[in-house]
């Protein structure tokens, strides 16, 4: 699927067109973030290795380091913590809220009242999810969506979640419980929120964009481990799917929040056994323990399996096509205005509800077995015998799967000793329902997660062909299994973590073979058609994600041909008027340092400053009279702190520093303040292989320095959109033919 590394490979290093060096980098820097227009940019993961930067880190004593080791550990603690509790409060709001619906509706149907159990279980959909819109449309639309794509993006909204997924709108809690990880770590990180009056100056440690990236990165794997209580599947995600980078340190982190997030689920869900938390723990729990059986199987089985796999892949892609589709008509209709996204999420919330109360009674009535391990009929709880509009000692089986919750539904798919409880027409139904409405409900503006919607249609897709082809070793429940895997890698294209939160939420791990080889076989089928849902997502909102293969163009081309011009400098010691006028007439985040006579023999690259930075001096207001260097008790009147990472929110602007005409002619020395050693390329590298150490790296800017000594000190600077293939065959559209050619399958409805 993917080319091999560039670090595998020679690489080119002639470049075979001419340079465009003049040429401006048009690429969009703005994105779709949740449902808004916003800017982007990178963010400065390289440590910025100036004079200033090294004093200040010689100057800390044994103490202050042990002191930032342990404050990196302790806000893990704290990750773990809140994210645990988050996500038990809303699975705990989630199965008392809609609990409450189910019951009260029952009810009013067990007294013949249908009309009136319609207009209640309708009415308070449309509540709930009129509620969660508006809160997302209004006070936080960045948390629209699942939140997956955005956190994927920064590393290369909760109660609207609850609210939502009340609404029996077909959404999951996984994604937005991974974006309230990644803002939690991320507040921490960087002390609180000024924006609300919430600071903690004891927690203001991590001063750069690498510390709190990992610590983000800790927050969405236990948003994972507190969705599912699965900590390892958690850490494998956050590998697998989210991180660019990655390293043993950051993985010790991340495998103890996880731990943290296990231990405190399990506590709390303990305390609720006992009913103490209302229907909470009655009906779905956060983790489906309900296949703890042993399971055999012999190589006869393994045929069904392989045809489970391919068929999974394949829904998987049309699932992603139609998806795709719908989530860009819906960014068409959400140009008209705010209000109509709340129309849309009050239709589809109707929409939804006349589904799940009507299609069950299409559905005939099933008489209660005589050797259930239940109560049939179930009345006023979760259970696999939804009596609904039945007689006495029946039951509506495909009620107990569309009049539920996700949770309960998938209990009830995943059950064992439960072949015959359900007719295979009324899964099909069930299946077709969860399709189609999950695709419809994801768009919404309001916080939706794709996983547990997957898993739903997954299961009863699985468990579907298992009542078709039947098994003496495997029964309806392991397809049910099987068959969420099968959707889940057809869909999102993860097989290391998925698997092993399945097998984590299911308890048994003797389905890891079969496991494998259904989540393979998806993938790779799937991959044929097209790419992961994430990744499809992040295209569509305008994310300018590096992925990890490099193009076959890249090796055609040289750094010094997509470098885009002109390029700013600053001198080591510069003019404070023509820092200014730089800063205002360019949107550029950092700028080369240029030593001259009289600082050096010739033009000498000295290193790159960041704008933040110069922002920072010119507040301070610490000027020169003449270009000459700082002393060091000028530079004693500076703190670290000072030149800390800005939190989120708008940062420093030059139209916010006012300049009298006396402090415009005096000069600022840079040298102090700029990172000595940037990391440079020739312009005769390769590309292809730049990006990769731009990548792996997690760097901002890489500075193009010339081959021979006898030009300037500085050919260019290559930044993130330098590397976007809009970019490139916007300057070269020749090289559209050598794009890389993915295999692809072309089916009439997928064109």
């Amino acid at each position: 699927r993917e080319m091999p590394d560039s670090t595998t490979e020679d690489s080119v290093a002639v470049a075979l067109l001419p340079s465009l060096r003049h040429a401006t980098n048009s690429s969009s820097q703005v994105a779709i973030v949740g449902s808004n227009l916003c800017p982007v940019e990178s963010l400065d993961y390289e440590i910025a290795e100036n004079d200033f930067f090294k004093q200040d880190w010689r100057a800390r004593s044994k103490t202050q380091i042990f002191q930032y080791v342990f404050m990196k550990w302790l806000l893990c603690f704290f990750v773990g913590i809140i994210v645990s509790l988050i996500g038990f409060t809303n699975n705990l709001a989630v199965e008392n809220l809609a609990g409450v619906k189910f019951v009260v509706t029952s009810n009013m149907m067990l007294a013949g009242r249908y009309s009136m159990g319609f207009f209640v279980f309708t009415v308070t959909n449309l509540l709930l999810t009129l509620f969660a819109s508006v809160i997302t449309a209004f006070v936080a639309p960045a948390a629209a969506g699942s939140g997956i794509p955005e956190v994927k993006a920064y590393l290369n909204g909760i109660i609207g979640n609850i609210s939502a997924v009340s609404g029996s709108l077909l959404i999951g809690k996984a994604g937005p419980m991974v974006h309230t990880g990644a803002c939690v770590a991320s507040i921490l990180g960087q002390g609180g929120s000024k924006r609300y009056g919430l600071t903690w100056r004891w927690l203001r440690y991590f001063n750069n964009d690498r510390d709190r990236r990992d610590l983000v990165t800790c927050g969405s794997a236990a948003g994972i481990a507190a969705s599912f209580r699965a900590p390892v599947g958690g850490v494998l995600f956050a590998l697998e799917e989210m991180s660019s980078w990655w390293r043993s340190a950051l993985l010790w982190r991340i495998f103890f929040s996880t731990a943290v997030v296990a231990i405190v689920l399990r506590a709390l869900i303990d305390v609720c056994l006992s009913g103490k938390c209302g229907l909470f723990g009655k009906g779905g729990l956060i983790v489906f323990d309900v296949y703890s059986e042993n399971a055999s199987y012999h190589l006869g089985d393994v045929l069904p399996v392989l045809l489970l796999g391919f068929v999974g892949g394949i829904l998987g892609s049309i699932y992603n096509f139609l998806l795709e589709k719908v989530l860009r008509a819906y960014n068409y209709i959400y140009e008209k205005g705010v209000a109509w996204k709340i129309i849309l999420a009050c239709a589809i919330s109707i929409f939804t509800s006349c589904l799940l109360f009507g299609l069950p009674f299409l559905a005939s009535c099933q008489p209660c077995p005589a050797d259930a391990l239940e109560e049939c009929p179930t009345i006023g709880r979760s259970g696999n015998f939804k009596k609904y509009q039945c007689p006495p000692g029946h039951y509506n089986d495909l009620a107990s799967l569309i009049f539920n919750t996700n949770d309960d539904a998938i209990k009830n798919l995943f059950s064992k000793n439960t072949d015959f409880e359900f007719h295979y027409l009324s899964v099909l139904v069930f299946f077709i329902t969860c399709f189609f409405l999950s695709i419809l409900s994801y768009g919404i503006v309001a916080p939706a997660g794709l996983f547990v919607p997957v898993i739903v249609t997954g299961a009863s897709y699985g468990r579907f062909v298992g009542m078709l082809l039947g098994s003496k070793n495997l029964n309806d429940g392991l397809y049910a299994v099987l068959g969420a895997a099968s959707f889940l890698g057809g869909s999102m294209r993860m097989t290391v973590s998925l698997c092993v939160i399945l097998l984590e939420l299911t308890n048994n791990l003797l389905l890891l073979p079969m496991m494998m080889v259904v989540l393979l076989i998806s993938k790779t089928v799937a991959d044929a058609f097209n790419a992961n849902i994430y990744n499809l997502i992040m295209k569509i909102k305008g994310f300018p994600y590096l992925h990890s293969h490099v193009e076959p163009y890249m090796r055609q081309l040289t750094v010094g041909d997509v470098v885009t011009g002109p390029l700013q400098v600053f001198k080591g010691i510069e003019k404070i008027e023509t820092i200014v006028h730089v800063l205002k007439t360019t949107n550029h985040n950092g700028f080369p340092v240029v030593d001259g006579p009289p600082l050096a023999p010739a033009s000498v690259l000295y290193g790159l400053i960041l704008r933040d930075h110069i922002l920072t001096l010119l507040k301070k207001r610490v000027f020169l009279s003449s270009p000459v260097a700082f002393d060091s008790n000028t530079l004693a009147q500076f703190k670290a702190d000072e030149f800390a990472k800005k939190g989120s929110g708008r940062g420093d602007r030059i139209e916010d520093v006012e300049l009298s005409e006396e402090e415009l002619n005096m000069y600022l020395d840079l040298h102090p303040f700029s990172n000595a050693s940037p990391y440079t390329v020739l312009e005769t590298m390769s590309l292809a292989k730049a990006l990769v150490l731009f990548r792996e790296v997690g760097l901002r800017h890489i500075l193009v320095i010339p081959k021979s000594s006898n030009r300037p000190p500085l050919v260019g600077i290559l930044t993130r959109h330098d590397f976007m293939p809009e970019h490139i065959l916007g300057l070269r559209p020749t090289l559209s033919r050598s794009r890389w050619k993915r295999l692809r399958i072309r089916l009439p409805f997928l064109s």
